[in-house]
């Protein structure tokens, strides 16, 4: 992997050739975080939510919304925690 030279265009963004957004696990609709050091811009790429919670609540089925998934968690928690007390 060489050294790229990307133009910015009018509205900020750049665009990350295929052989680094691949070498980077960057993909199309998925978050990454940017962080200024001095005078450099660093990009990461960020895990699925998903698998980061994977295994940690019993679901049939992941859900599109996972904040449906982690209310439904609560709210079963909240149920459980208040017939103990």
């Amino acid at each position: 992997m060489g050294l790229h030279v990307v133009k910015v265009d009018e509205k900020g963004r750049v665009l990350i050739p295929k052989d680094i957004r691949v070498k980077a696990n960057i993909q199309r609709g998925k978050y990454v975080r940017l962080k200024v050091d001095n005078n450099k811009v660093i990009l990461e790429a960020l895990g699925s939510v998903t698998d980061k919670f994977r295994g940690i609540f019993h679901v049939e089925k992941w859900p599109e919304d996972l904040d449906l998934l982690v209310e439904e968690a609560i709210r079963k928690w909240w149920l459980r925690k208040s017939r103990s007390m």
